[in-house]
């Protein structure tokens, strides 16, 4: 009906199915019609410039190549907001970006030729990289075996004396698992599903409870060994080992705090944080020796093991990467809990993990080589060396632009995509007798992993809040868990300004093992 008012003549039947068709599809398709709308704005413009003098059509285009790159990062990040995959967006921007550079002389299509080489021998071949997926089977397996929950029982056993200890075992045990993995996704599910019902059983307050999971699991990012640690170090060609022995102590410093937060907060207020039951964790003290020889032992010992080789130098980081995968397997035997339908299973959910995290590395480096063949990052650095700030200045600005991008984006996209534009600007940073020239890289990469943990816990997009509330009851609710993570937020606040004062918290025990 609609076509016979712009269409007096009758049109031939296929053509008025067809017309049809394509007006149905674009009214019921609302991605359709934004699409088609774009075309119509761009349509619009170019008529407009061609209707343009030549002087102006060049005072255009000088305007449009020196705003491009920044274009191109304010798109990515409203991109971000849709809800459609980083890795898509993330490549869609690099193709479509380097067809605009080259319609305007900023990009040569031979160009696109390269981020296969790049994409080899940046990511496919990059023997640091390989441990990735060992340390993803490995916190799968620990997840699906029940290891993990053997291990939480045990803790909650050891301290069901002290006030508010259900807390403090779960902070101690994300902690522990965290160490294991380094996988948030991983670490926070598992502490959701094992221990958020039993705290809200117990009477615990819903906002600590949720607090406590989340803030103990994000220090799987931090603590080694860590994928992103893996990730920040291969940016910026620095030792896998030396990065892992800067993050422990600040990582378990942040433990720490959390524990005495709870236990002075468990203290002060008994109501938040009720005591157990004696009868609910009863076990006879003759059986201790091998509840924790069972429970415990074994899985600290993994712990150990991976950490011990890496950081001594006895493995590199996927060779020990595969003896941890292989010994939470053996844990599973064990327990008896190993069959094919668990390892298949657990198989799956890995290379699911695995081909997300890659794929986004893949997409990342395509976008990374646009926006530097535009010259993005010649643009950023002069911004903000053009605005003279010392060298203190900018560390904090940097700080305060990555802990205000973790409010909407995930640390792999801060770290593959603003990593590599501060990386110049580190590498001129001068602080003097505070910090030695060659420890600076080691202690900005620090700052920055303990900075990314806030990304998990602030919203909107707090991914470790959203793997929580996935998981948790219905009757936790998204404003309790916000309310929840606020005096954790603020702990790691405070630790990172902690090691940004006194360096040597990071400095120190990488410099006495490596004398470094």
């Amino acid at each position: 009906m609609g076509l016979r008012l712009f269409f007096p003549t009758p049109l031939p039947n296929f053509l008025t199915a067809n017309m049809e068709a394509i007006l149905n599809a674009v009214t019921r398709r609302k991605g359709l019609t934004i699409v088609v709308a774009l075309l119509v704005i761009v349509g619009v413009i170019y008529a407009r410039i061609l209707g343009m003098s030549p002087d102006q059509q060049e005072d255009l285009l000088y305007a449009v190549q020196d705003y491009l790159p920044i274009t191109m990062f304010v798109t990515l990040a409203i991109l971000l907001f849709s809800g459609f995959p980083v890795a898509f967006i993330l490549g869609g921007l690099a193709f479509c970006f380097g067809i605009l550079g080259y319609f305007l002389d900023m990009f040569s299509l031979i160009e696109f030729f390269n981020f296969m080489p790049r994409i080899w021998f940046q990511a496919a071949e990059n023997l640091v990289l390989v441990s990735i997926p060992a340390f993803v089977f490995m916190g799968v397996m620990m997840e699906r075996s029940g290891v993990a929950n053997d291990l939480l029982y045990c803790v909650q056993v050891l301290l069901k004396r002290v006030a508010g200890s259900l807390a403090l075992a779960v902070i101690i045990m994300g902690t522990v698992l965290a160490a294991m993995t380094g996988i948030i996704g991983a670490s926070v599910t598992m502490m959701t599903a094992l221990a958020l019902p039993t705290m809200i059983k117990q009477g615990y307050k819903n906002s600590l409870s949720c607090g406590c999971i989340a803030a103990s699991g994000t220090l799987g990012i931090l603590i080694p060994p860590s994928i992103m640690l893996i990730i920040m170090a291969d940016l910026m060609a620095v030792s896998v080992g030396n990065m892992f022995m800067a993050a422990i102590v600040p990582g378990l410093v942040l433990a720490f705090f959390y524990l005495v937060f709870v236990a002075v907060y468990a203290k002060l207020k008994p109501e938040v944080a009720p005591p157990l039951p004696p009868e609910l964790l009863h076990v006879p003290k003759n059986e201790y020796p091998g509840m924790i020889f069972k429970s415990f032992l074994p899985p600290v010992s993994l712990i150990a093991m991976i950490k011990g080789s890496i950081l001594f130098g006895v493995a590199t980081p996927s060779e020990a990467g595969a003896v941890g995968a292989f010994g939470t397997i053996l844990l599973a035997i064990g327990n008896r809990r190993l069959s094919m339908k668990l390892l298949r299973s657990v198989s799956m959910t890995s290379a699911r993990t695995i081909a997300m995290i890659f794929f986004i590395v893949i997409s990342a480096t395509c976008f990374a080589y646009v926006y530097r063949s535009l010259g993005g990052d010649d643009i950023v650095e002069h911004l903000i060396l053009s605005a003279g700030l010392s060298s203190w200045e900018l560390l904090i600005l940097l700080m305060v632009i990555t802990f205000m991008l973790g409010f909407f984006l995930d640390w792999i996209e801060i770290t593959l995509i603003v990593l590599p534009v501060f990386a110049p600007l580190v590498a001129g940073m001068d602080f003097g007798d505070h910090v030695a020239q060659k420890d600076i890289v080691f202690w900005f990469l620090t700052l920055m992993a303990i900075n990314l943990q806030t990304s998990f816990l602030t919203p909107p997009f707090g991914f470790a809040l959203f793997y929580l509330k996935g998981i948790a009851p219905k009757e936790v609710k998204i404003q309790e868990i916000y309310k929840g993570i606020i005096p954790f937020v603020i702990l790691q606040l405070i630790g990172l300004i902690l090691v940004m004062w006194k360096p040597n918290v990071a400095l120190s025990l990488m410099k006495a093992v490596y004398d470094y």
